[in-house]
């Protein structure tokens, strides 16, 4: 198995616990998680995996130089990170803001209704970040058959049933 693999293995078990206890999608954590620290090879500070700005709920923070897209044009900001103990501290945080948080709360009320997961990646990841092209690869990535493996292989290891995740 290769670092990337590994990795993918370890986030899948974080968000498959966090679904059942949140009802935060395993497969949009994932999604995010890959596109915002590069599969989990890099994160923002010592332990972001999901680029989450600092807000006041933080304790721990990090100024990183950043892309951002901004009137169409990408620009270089330095802005504060939420900075956190470890992959599992950064995933139950994620998992928080999209149940909780004010930016994602029609999103998430709109999932909870109809349990349409692309309507939710896409609409989550239009406000989560600028790159106009973020909903479209947060969207493939939760299509992965790599996802659909890790998170598959995560419930035979849990003892649950294969077929309670959703496509």
């Amino acid at each position: 198995m290769n670092d990337r693999e590994q990795r993918l293995k370890e986030v899948a078990g974080i968000a498959a616990a966090l679904e059942t206890q949140t009802g935060c999608p395993a497969r949009l954590m994932i999604a995010q998680w890959a596109l915002e620290s590069e599969w989990g090879a890099k994160p923002v500070g010592h332990a972001n995996y999901f680029g989450v700005k600092k807000a006041h709920r933080h304790t721990q923070c990090c100024t990183v130089t950043t892309h951002e897209f901004v009137n169409g044009k990408s620009v270089v900001e330095n802005l504060e990170f939420a900075d956190y103990d470890s992959l599992a501290d950064s995933c139950r945080d994620y998992a928080w803001l999209i149940t909780n948080g004010a930016p994602y709360h029609a999103a998430w009320m709109q999932y909870q209704q109809v349990n349409d997961l692309g309507t939710l990646v896409a609409s989550v990841a239009r406000v989560y970040a600028t790159d106009p092209s973020y909903a479209h690869l947060a969207e493939a990535i939760a299509a992965q058959a790599n996802v659909a493996q890790a998170l598959a292989q995560t419930c035979r290891e849990q003892g649950k049933a294969v077929d309670a995740l959703p496509s």
